[in-house]
């Protein structure tokens, strides 16, 4: 029997850092959710991911967190990680 939890991670970032360290997070896996907020925390986009889902139904996405990395300077990066326990 397996039981699924998740867990939140929270990163500061730089505009310009920003797109390197979400292909950094995706490549590690089980993300479900990308949420980015700026300086006074009002979130600016809200990605969900399906599991194992990446390329082409991401890209646009990543197009529009190059838009918002170039318009942001400071803001927090949330990410809603999946795991996976075997009981």
């Amino acid at each position: 029997m397996t039981e699924e939890n998740t867990r939140t991670e929270e990163f500061e970032f730089n505009g310009d850092k920003l797109i390197a360290k979400i292909r950094e997070l995706l490549h590690e896996g089980n993300i479900r959710r990308l949420i980015i907020k700026n300086e006074e925390g009002h979130t600016l986009i809200d990605i969900p991911l399906a599991v194992g889902v990446f390329g082409t139904l991401v890209a646009p996405q990543l197009a529009a967190l190059g838009a918002i990395a170039a318009l942001v300077t400071k803001g927090t990066l949330v990410v809603e990680k999946e795991e996976v326990n075997s009981a």
